[in-house]
């Protein structure tokens, strides 16, 4: 079994349900994409963290682009760009980690970016998201980014709802990259 197939296999064992739920965009849906029961699982852990970081290595070289970081808006991009670091990290090759927060600290520097110190102004970044459904958490993230002058170069997702997202963000500029859509998820079988 290939690394994308288990861990297909395991979003379909973990993170998806069918039921009745209120998304974040406050649309109702039959069905729920729960990325961080997968991305918090030792095993979805290692397994994003290879699949990302390849996929990143991948269009960087492609488009001679240095990568620098990978960041995200807290919580659901967390535990894959560590996981994706800490990969890049054992391949030699370091991507550092950045988090996004949903507020500005209360206190101290009362930052957006944590992680900030890892990177200089117009470093190349690549912005994650858990799941992707009209785009507005990943849209959130990219111009807390830039706002930090960092370059935005790539967007990826571990799962596209396809309700929108990816449309959102081409009219700012940004092509998003999923590892799945949710036609995966539905269309899996055991």
């Amino acid at each position: 079994m290939t690394y994308r197939e288990e861990l297909l296999n395991l979003l379909y064992q973990l993170s998806y349900e069918e039921r009745a739920v209120t998304l974040t965009s406050g649309k109702k849906s039959n069905y729920y994409v729960d990325g961080k029961q997968t991305t918090c699982h030792a095993r979805g852990a290692f397994l994003v963290g290879h699949l990302f970081y390849e996929r990143i290595s991948e269009k960087s070289r492609v488009a001679g682009i240095s990568v620098k970081g990978v960041g995200g808006l807290t919580m659901g991009a967390d535990p894959i760009v560590s996981a994706i670091s800490v990969v890049s990290a054992l391949k030699n090759d370091p991507l550092h980690a950045f988090l996004i927060r949903k507020e500005p600290k209360g206190h101290g520097k009362q930052l957006w970016l944590e992680g900030d110190k890892n990177f200089a102004a117009g470093d190349s970044v690549a912005i994650i998201e858990d799941v992707v459904t009209s785009g507005g958490s990943l849209l959130k993230a990219v111009e807390r980014a830039q706002a930090h002058d960092l370059r935005v170069v790539m967007a990826l997702t571990l799962v596209d709802r396809l309700e929108g997202g990816a449309e959102l963000l081409l009219e700012h500029g940004i092509e998003i990259e999923a590892l799945f859509t949710i036609e995966d998820l539905k269309g899996f079988k055991k």
